[in-house]
Parts: structure tokens; C-alpha cells; sequence
């Protein structure tokens, strides 16, 4: 398992989670990601990446929401847990991400080659 790998997994467990708001995805726009998140995700072909940015969305939104949130990328699991990051619809978890874990995350996305999603 790589070092980023660990990275990542660490820090997803050190993120609240929260439950939206049915059918809400406002915060599902286009965003970047790891190399290393991007392995764990469904390849889209360019088709549908096309499609998803003309809309201003994210490939792996679906109908019913993001079809890949097990595995949703760290700058998607922060929205709504951190005062930088508030939800729209101001959702949030009862205790909301450390700012230390947030800088973790921000440290992590600047270091490694982030693409689009």
C-alpha cells in the first residue's frame, strides 16, 4: 500500500460524515483528485466527462446522487464539515472536521498531481 494511499485512508476516517439533503447536489460540481482517489473510481468514458462539465456537474453523479460516495475523493467528504466548505443548504455534522485535518487534506491535494474528475 503506498504512503498517499495511507494518507488518504487516514484521513477519510478523521472526516465527519452527515446526511443531505434528499436529492440535493449542489455541491456535486466538477473537482480534482489524486491519481491515487482516482484509482479507486469507476473510468468515465470522455463522453461522459464532456457531458457532466457542460453541466457544471461531476461525472459520477447519477440520478439518484454520487454513485461512487464510498469512495468519493477527500475534497468531496469535506464539503459541509468545515466553516471554508459550508453546505448550500446548511447541513452539517454535529461536530465538524478538525481544522487540523482540514490543513492535512489541503497539504495532501497541493502535493500530489491532481486531475479532473
Amino acid at each position: 500500500m503506498s504512503c498517499t494511499r495511507r494518507k488518504i485512508d487516514h484521513l477519510r476516517l478523521q472526516i465527519p460524515r452527515f446526511d443531505c439533503v434528499p436529492g440535493c447536489h449542489d455541491c456535486c460540481g466538477p473537482v480534482t483528485a489524486s491519481s491515487e482517489e482516482m484509482s479507486r473510481l469507476p473510468r468515465k468514458s470522455t463522453a461522459e466527462q464532456a457531458a457532466a462539465l457542460a453541466e457544471y456537474n461531476c461525472v459520477h453523479l447519477g440520478p439518484q446522487g454520487c454513485q461512487v460516495y464510498g469512495q468519493r475523493p477527500l475534497i468531496c467528504r469535506l464539503f459541509g464539515t468545515t466553516a471554508s466548505l459550508p453546505c448550500p443548504r446548511g447541513q452539517g455534522p454535529e461536530q465538524m472536521t478538525d481544522v487540523a485535518v482540514e490543513k492535512q487534506v489541503h497539504q495532501l491535494i497541493a502535493s500530489t498531481r491532481q486531475v479532473l474528475v
